[in-house]
């Protein structure tokens, strides 16, 4: 998977959202470290539905409240299998990497990253 894909199929594992709360929702899950444009998530949407990782639902929270335009997307049950296979894999590589004791010589900021996964 892409890091795109990966945070936005992350994004969607608890709910529905549309793009700008899926752009938050990334923000907000990568600690303000990854901005994801606007170009990258409607790009990657498009390959995400023709792939069936994730299904556009016709479905409001409160179809008083929001904008009719916008579209609304939900992951798909292969989306989640495909998720839980990237996370396991991405879990491997970070023990891996800590067994090899890579954090021990990198700059603080990423050493706490590496060290809290």
């Amino acid at each position: 998977l892409t890091p795109a894909v990966f945070h936005i199929l992350l994004a969607l594992v608890d709910r529905e959202r549309h793009g700008y709360a899926i752009m938050q929702e990334v923000a907000a899950n990568s600690q303000g470290k990854l901005q994801m444009g606007p170009g990258t998530l409607y790009g990657s949407i498009k390959r995400m539905l023709e792939a069936n990782l994730i299904e556009e639902t016709e479905d409001r929270p409160d179809p008083e409240l929001d904008d009719e335009r916008r579209r609304y997307y939900r992951i798909s049950d292969i989306g989640r299998k495909v998720l839980a296979s990237e996370v396991e894999r991405l879990s491997q590589l970070v023990m891996v990497a800590k067994a090899k004791r890579v954090a021990d010589n990198a700059p603080t900021r990423f050493q706490s990253w590496v060290l809290a996964s």
